[in-house]
């Protein structure tokens, strides 16, 4: 197969190309093995670059946040001793804190959709993209262009622009014209789409159960869009779809096989129908989805066979390079495939300029970390989070709330993450300069607490829950957890015809499936200190809710309303 290197994605110039087709001549097929891998990194340390990564020719890499200045001085050792200069990728799908603690956490993506400014899915990529480019990323994985179209679904959530396709495809364009401005690729993810389903593919082979038409009116209008304007890179998700599986092979039967094993979809639906032309990662070997499909010595090299280009993370490094070299050894992965995968991983560096550029000025130098959390960026962040935060519902008009009216309150939040005891903080302390008496749940007072309704009604005016259950992989769900015994205890609403109660949610926007007894609540959609402020702004009466709902809280049940 042919790659027509002159044309979108990459519309590189006859030296470009020359430099591409010098290059690879030049390789080994040790070399060429190892461009496919994008290995995650978990130290700084020379030696283990060097001698862990560096020395299996690998083609990109990706690193879990750390300090900016730490991560930019790994990605310059990186690029420095690289033979060829590397694609690094992070996560940048809400800020510049995807790859840096010290990064702007801008928002989640279904906090811009609830701003109803799809522009501000622009002022996201932005935010996300300069600081990631700051400490040496070109690669976003982003942004998330899956439909939330099950509120079960434990994975997508948050992460999405919602449940329309039309706002998914506005919204990702405007971050895909913000990444290209700063020279940073984006990976359209998670192609054929997640959010059908109810669950995960980390822990399991997910389905996409569209038909054919419906897939195309949605994630294929949402794919095709962004691929018509130029998207350089697709992630392929361990996701199902059988409609199209069906369709371009007749035998396939009743398998469940991931996209990232299946040729019916990258190279027939994605390649052939879709016509793009770019680079094709998977999502992270390492998840079940794609484990449990087919024994890994064969699923390795199989992967890039069916039409991926680049293998993102392994259960070990040196295993999976040695299954992909011997696989190739045996024929199961063809040495067209492998051209045709090192071609365009090399086209897509080209495509950034890194070719170009002298090794030690790859990474930028110091001075540019100044754009992690710069002043605009903070106040985007600020703006898109007070216009992003929904009233969902005030039934028996609890707000504004006072302490004049409701001093003493009891503060609880849901969700078991490391986030928690910032978050708690932050809303306890905010409270108290309001003037409240501010009580904090403690459930380790659980097994001594009184729970009789005197006592409650004597200790507490107002109850107010933060959800603070995030998105998190490998969770079956991310419904609400209770500490209760026949329905007693005080972190259960059990005293809402008793008291007045809040719920702030911070992550799922469909907690109130769980506590539909609860008259008035609100979504946040992040758990940033600027969701935190505008909030309270908020319940205080001092600023007006602006969020419209990027999808259905009420999960489709009416009593819900009430």
């Amino acid at each position: 197969m042919m790659i027509n290197l002159t044309k979108k994605p990459f519309s590189l110039s006859k030296e470009d190309i020359e430099w591409v087709e010098n290059t690879k001549s030049a390789m080994t097929v040790e070399e060429k093995i190892g461009q496919l891998f994008v290995p995650i990194g978990y130290s700084g340390d020379p030696d283990y670059l060097q001698n862990v990564m560096l020395s299996h020719h690998i083609g990109g890499i990706m690193y879990r946040c750390g300090e900016s200045t730490e991560m930019q001085q790994t990605h310059r050792y990186l690029q420095e001793h690289s033979k060829i200069p590397l694609l690094i990728g992070a996560n940048l799908e809400d800020g510049g804190c995807g790859i840096a603690t010290d990064g702007t956490q801008y928002g989640k993506q279904m906090q811009v959709a609830a701003t109803g400014d799809v522009e501000d899915a622009y002022r996201l990529g932005k935010v996300s993209c300069s600081e990631g480019a700051a400490v040496g990323c070109n690669w976003a994985f982003a942004p998330v262009v899956d439909i939330d179209r099950n509120w079960r679904n434990p994975i997508t959530n948050v992460r999405t622009y919602g449940d329309d396709p039309q706002r998914v495809l506005n919204c990702g364009l405007n971050y895909m014209k913000a990444a290209k401005e700063e020279n940073v690729l984006v990976a359209i993810k998670h192609f054929p789409g997640d959010g059908c389903d109810e669950v995960d593919q980390h822990i399991l082979t997910s389905v996409n159960n569209l038909s054919c038409e419906e897939w195309d009116e949605t994630y294929g209008k949402i794919y095709g869009g962004l691929i018509e304007a130029g998207a350089q890179t697709v992630m392929v998700g361990h996701i199902a779809q059988l409609a199209y599986q069906k369709q371009y092979n007749p035998d396939f039967g009743d398998r469940l096989i991931p996209a990232t094993l299946s040729p019916e979809l990258l190279k027939g639906l994605l390649r052939k129908k879709l016509g793009f032309n770019g680079l094709i990662v998977t999502d992270s070997t390492c998840m079940v989805g794609f484990s449990c499909a087919m024994e890994r010595e064969k699923a390795v090299p199989y992967a890039i066979e069916s039409g991926c280009d680049m293998f993102l993370f392994n259960k070990d490094l040196d295993e999976d390079y040695h299954y992909m070299l011997n696989g190739y050894k045996q024929g199961i992965l063809s040495e067209q495939r492998l051209d045709e995968a090192v071609t365009r991983i090399l086209a897509t560096k080209a495509s950034l300029g890194l070719h170009k550029k002298a090794k030690s000025d790859i990474v930028p130098d110091k001075k540019a970390l100044e754009a992690l959390k710069s002043d605009e960026h903070v106040t985007w962040a600020k703006n898109s989070a007070n216009k992003a935060v929904t009233l969902v519902k005030d039934t028996e008009h609890i707000l504004p709330v006072s302490p004049r009216k409701t001093k003493k309150v009891l503060l609880e939040i849901m969700g078991d993450f490391p986030s928690n005891e910032r978050v708690l903080e932050s809303f306890r302390s905010r409270l108290v300069i309001e003037g409240f008496d501010v009580t904090v749940y403690e459930k380790e007072n659980f097994e001594t607490a009184k729970f009789d309704v005197e006592t409650f009604k004597s200790s507490y005016d107002l109850v107010i829950y933060i959800g603070n259950v995030e998105n998190a992989s490998n969770k079956v769900t991310n419904r609400l957890s209770w500490y209760t015994f026949w329905g007693n205890g005080n972190n259960v609403p059990w005293f809402t015809a008793e008291r007045p109660v809040i719920f702030i949610s911070l992550a799922n926007p469909y907690h109130l499936i769980d506590v539909p007894m609860i008259k008035t609540y609100i979504n946040g959609y992040s758990n940033s200190e600027y969701v935190i402020d505008a909030v309270v702004e908020k319940i205080m009466g001092r600023s007006r809710f602006e969020g419209k709902t990027p999808v259905d809280p009420f999960c489709g049940k009416e009593y819900l309303k009430w």
